[in-house]
């Protein structure tokens, strides 16, 4: 009797099978022949553009209808770029702290993450990064300040006794200038004095007003500090989500890695400010000219913008050597150590330290700067490569993520229709 019931069993499944691969078939002949009968769509005239609304249209050529599609939407881009930058310029007194923030906690962010490994509370580890920071940059700006009101008055003797020699040098010089002369100049300075006057009064009477928002600025660098240290995954979350679904996740990684650069750059530019201050700090000190620890931290300050503000701190450090010494050695041999470091940085540092943190070209560099001073001065210079990194690398993300080949899209669109598999 089993043997029986295993041959009817067999019996019965290759009695079904034979029928669903009949059933397969007959489907499979149906929608071949559904598919014969469509009508072919016919061939539109190749002169008619579906873009055109009128026959003039067609009949304008195809690269002037490109280029002038292509030119209304860069007008709109631009336009909507120039009131972008209006409108941050109104409340630059918001945007610029909140971009130091955000550059300073770049820089402190891995000693946030190193106390949280040592199982430090979130709050308490900020807090401590944060104090320390503060204490470390009010230190250095008591020492600076104190060493530079210690070595003014000497200075300003010696820039007197100098000042005092120039008519002196205009008589005897190579311009041979008569008393006359001489007295013209004068009259003329004085004159340019009396008729800025009044612009100079404004100035010294805005002093306050300025004060006050340089001490509301510096709160809010501190308290938004704070707040990206800590809290500043959970803020890029919230971001994050009044985006649409799709965009989320690129923007996410092309987000983490331009934080990643930003903060690469940020300490690789902090240690080649200290190399260039330790090495122009030096040679001031070896060849005694007045103010040398205020002129290395006026170095260490200039290195935060690449290659002008390197050249600005050396260039106010040869007129601080000239005026104190009197003499050309000095300021020439300044001038020597100043060109003989920035070489080194430019040719040994950059590539070494920079270079790995991000790679950009000297060109884009040059144009950020400039772009960042026409538009917010030295901050503009300050935060405009910065920028340029994060952008970047992140649209660097962007562009190198994976997007499905010619291949695999043919093959997902010339799926059959869903029905049973044969069997």
């Amino acid at each position: 009797m089993g043997r029986l019931e295993n041959f009817k069993a067999n019996v019965r499944r290759a009695y079904e099978a034979s029928r669903a691969g009949v059933r397969a078939r007959r489907e499979q002949e149906e929608r071949e022949r559904r598919l014969a009968e469509q009508p072919v769509p016919a061939v539109e005239p190749e002169q008619v553009h579906h873009s055109t609304i009128s026959r003039d249209d067609a009949d304008v050529p195809y690269g002037l209808r490109i280029g002038a599609a292509w030119g209304w939407r860069f007008l709109v881009l631009g336009f909507a770029l120039y009131y972008l930058l209006q409108l941050l310029g109104r409340v630059s007194l918001v945007i610029v702290p909140l971009l130091i923030a955000l550059l300073l906690a770049a820089l402190l962010a891995p000693a946030v993450r190193l106390l949280k490994r040592w199982k430090v509370h979130s709050s308490l580890a900020t807090a401590i990064v944060v104090v320390a920071g503060l204490g470390a940059v009010v230190g250095t700006l008591w020492l600076v300040i104190s060493q530079f009101l210690d070595g003014l008055p000497s200075l300003i003797d010696k820039g007197t006794e100098g000042a005092k020699k120039i008519p002196g040098w205009l008589k005897t010089g190579p311009l041979h200038l008569t008393d006359q002369q001489l007295d013209n100049l004068i009259k003329q300075f004085t004159d340019m004095i009396n008729a800025n006057k009044d612009a100079l009064t404004t100035g010294a009477l805005t002093t306050a007003t300025t004060l006050i928002e340089v001490l509301s600025g510096l709160f809010l660098v501190i308290f938004s500090l704070f707040f990206f240290l800590r809290d500043g995954r959970s803020i890029w979350r919230f971001l994050l989500r009044l985006l649409p679904k799709n965009a989320r996740e690129p923007l996410d990684r092309a987000g983490v890695a331009g934080w990643s650069s930003l903060g690469s750059y940020v300490r690789a530019t902090v240690l080649v400010a200290f190399i260039d201050a330790v090495g122009i700090g030096i040679a001031l000190f070896a060849l005694r000219v007045p103010l040398a620890l205020p002129l290395a931290a006026l170095v260490f300050l200039g290195a935060f913008i690449p290659i002008v503000g390197a050249t600005l701190s050396g260039a106010v450090a040869v007129l601080v050597a000239l005026v104190a010494t009197n003499s050309w050695v000095t300021p020439l041999l300044v001038l020597a150590a100043v060109i003989a470091v920035q070489q080194i940085e430019g040719h040994l540092l950059q590539p070494l330290i920079m270079g790995r943190a991000v790679a950009i070209h000297p060109l884009a560099v040059i144009i950020g700067i400039a772009a960042g001073v026409s538009l917010a001065g030295i901050i503009g210079a300050l935060i405009a490569v910065p920028l340029i990194a994060v952008l970047n690398t992140a649209i660097r993300q962007l562009v190198s993520a994976r997007v499905p080949t010619g291949a695999e899209v043919a093959a997902v669109a010339v799926q059959p229709a869903a029905g049973p598999e044969p069997k």
